[in-house]
C-alpha cells in the first residue's frame, strides 16, 4: 500500500492516470482524451509521464493499480527506473515498474502492507492517492478544508487536507471526498497534472454565508478542522471580520484572507459594518459562456477572478455583494437590481475580452457618462485606477479607459466600471487567463484599484 497507518488515507478529486507503456509512444497521438482536460494530461504528454495504450486510446475511466500510479509519480520525479529487486516479496524484479517501487521506497514515499506486501495489482482509491502525492511532492501546507465523508484528524484527514490545500483537488460540489472510491486514469492524471504545475490547481468554490466578527478577549485559534483536536494554523484578533462559509455543529469555517479554517462559534459575533460596499459582477453565466477561444471560456474566468477580488477587498475590509455567484444566468437588470438592493455605493463588473484576429491583445476598462455629472466622473476615475493597476500586474498593452453604453454600468445609479481582463482569442492571454497565477494577478490589480478609488474619494 502507499503509506500504510492501519488504512492509508489519500486524497482525492480529480487525477488520472495512464497506462503503463513504452514511453517511445508518448508523442504519438493519443484519442479518447477528455475535451475539459486535454491541457493537463497532454501535459502530462508531453513531459513523458503518461502514454496512451498500444491502440492509442487514452481509456481515461480505466481504473489505476498501485504499480501504475507508483511508476506514474516515479516518471515525475525522475526517480530510477532500472528493473531490480525490490523489498516486497510480491513485487516481480523483471516488471516494469519493480525500480519505480523500490525508488519510491527508498524516499520514503511508499511503504507496503503490514504483511509487507506491496500488492501491486490492487486498485488505487482516492485516499491512498492523496497520501501517495502529498508525500511525493512534499506538500506539508494545511487549511481548513474540509469534507464531510473525511473524518479526521488522523493521518488520512491530514493527506486529503493537503491536497486540497495545496490546489490539486477540490472534492465534489456537495462537499464530499470520496476517499474510498477507486481512482480512475482521468482523475489521476489530473491530480499529478496539478501537483506538478502550478498553472493547472484548482481554488475552492466556497459559497460565502454570512460574515462574523471574533469576539473573543483573547486572539482565538483557527484549526484545521471542527474539533479541538485539530491542528492549530493561525490566530484571529478581536474584532476581525471573517467570512462563513459552513457550519459544522457548534464550529465555524470561517476565511480571512489568505487563512481558511475552523473557529467556535461562541467566540463570534453577527454584528457586522462596513461603510463600503461594493458590488462585483462575475459577467455572463449559466446558458450564457461568453467568449471563448484555445480552450478558455469568459464566464468561468470572470467568476474565478471575480471571486478572488471579493476574498482580497472583505481582507481589506471592504463589503462585497456579488450578484453571481455561481455559474447561473442572471439578467443584466437584475445585476444592476441586486447590486442596489444590496446597498452597494460601487459596481464593477468582471469580463473578459474577444475579436475576430487572434492579433488583438491588451486589457481595457469602460465607464458610461450616460449621466453626466459626478457619478460620469467617478465612474471615470473608477476606472482608470483599475486600468493602471491592471496594465501592470497582467504585463499587457493598455488600450485605455473608454466611455461606452453596456447596461450594467448604463443604467446603474452607482459609480461603475466595466473590466475587460484580456483576449480569450489571443493564444497568450488566453493561457493567462487560465492561469490560476495570473488570475491571481488580475485579481489583486482590480482590488487595489478599487480601493485607490476609495482612498481618492474620501481625500476628496
Amino acid at each position: 500500500m502507499i503509506k500504510n497507518f492501519n488504512k492509508v488515507v489519500v486524497f482525492m478529486v480529480f487525477a488520472v492516470l495512464f497506462t503503463v507503456v513504452p514511453l517511445k509512444e508518448a508523442n504519438a497521438a493519443v484519442t479518447g482524451i477528455p475535451g475539459s482536460y486535454k491541457s493537463e494530461i497532454n501535459y502530462l504528454i508531453h513531459k513523458k509521464v503518461i502514454a496512451g495504450y498500444p491502440d492509442g486510446r487514452f481509456r481515461g475511466d480505466e481504473e489505476v493499480s498501485r504499480q501504475q500510479a507508483a511508476t506514474m509519480v516515479g516518471r515525475a520525479l525522475g526517480l530510477n527506473n532500472r528493473k531490480r529487486t525490490t523489498e516486497f516479496p510480491d513485487v516481480d524484479k523483471n516488471s516494469y515498474a519493480s525500480g519505480y517501487i523500490q525508488s519510491a521506497k527508498d524516499k520514503g514515499i511508499i511503504t507496503g502492507y503490514p504483511d509487507g506486501t506491496f500488492r501491486p495489482q490492487n486498485t488505487m482509491t482516492r485516499k491512498e492517492m492523496a497520501y501517495l502525492v502529498s508525500k511525493a511532492f512534499n506538500f506539508s501546507n494545511m487549511s481548513g478544508a474540509y469534507f464531510t465523508d473525511v473524518k479526521g484528524p488522523g493521518s488520512g484527514y491530514r493527506a486529503v487536507n493537503k491536497v486540497a490545500t495545496a490546489g490539486v483537488s477540490n472534492g465534489t460540489p456537495d462537499g464530499r471526498f470520496l476517499p474510498n472510491n477507486k481512482i480512475t486514469r482521468t482523475e489521476y492524471s489530473l491530480f499529478l497534472a496539478r501537483a506538478m504545475n502550478n498553472d493547472y490547481r484548482v481554488e475552492r468554490d466556497l459559497a460565502v454565508q454570512e460574515e462574523r466578527i471574533i469576539s473573543s478577549s483573547t486572539p482565538l485559534n483557527v484549526r484545521i478542522g471542527p474539533g479541538t483536536g485539530y491542528k492549530v494554523i493561525n490566530q484571529f484578533k478581536t474584532g476581525r471580520t471573517v467570512r462563513v462559509h459552513k457550519k459544522v455543529g457548534n464550529w465555524l469555517q470561517v476565511s480571512y484572507g489568505n487563512t481558511l479554517g475552523f473557529v467556535h462559534a461562541n467566540y463570534t459575533t453577527s454584528d457586522v459594518s462596513s461603510s463600503r460596499v461594493v458590488a462585483i459582477d462575475a459577467g455572463h453565466g449559466g446558458w450564457d459562456p461568453g467568449a471563448s477561444g484555445h480552450g478558455v471560456v469568459e464566464k468561468e474566468v470572470n467568476l474565478k477572478v471575480s471571486k478572488l477580488v471579493r476574498d482580497k477587498l472583505a481582507a481589506s475590509g471592504v463589503k462585497v455583494v456579488m450578484p453571481r455567484r455561481n455559474d447561473t444566468y442572471i439578467s443584466l437588470s437584475g445585476r444592476v437590481d441586486y447590486a442596489q438592493r444590496n446597498n452597494a455605493d460601487t459596481f464593477v463588473s468582471i469580463h473578459s475580452n474577444s475579436f475576430s484576429s487572434e492579433n488583438a491583445s491588451g486589457v481595457e476598462t469602460y465607464y458610461s457618462a450616460a449621466a453626466l455629472g459626478p457619478r460620469a466622473y467617478k465612474s471615470y476615475k473608477l476606472s482608470h485606477f483599475i486600468q493602471k493597476r491592471l496594465v501592470k500586474a497582467m504585463d499587457a498593452s493598455d488600450r485605455g479607459v473608454k466611455e461606452a453604453g453596456f447596461h450594467v454600468i448604463k443604467r446603474t445609479t452607482l459609480p461603475s466600471a466595466l473590466v475587460e481582463l484580456g483576449f480569450v482569442t489571443n493564444r497568450e492571454e488566453a493561457q493567462k487567463l487560465g492561469s490560476s497565477y495570473w488570475r491571481n494577478r488580475a485579481a489583486n490589480a482590480v482590488s487595489r484599484g478599487i480601493i485607490d478609488y476609495y482612498n481618492w474619494e474620501e481625500r476628496r
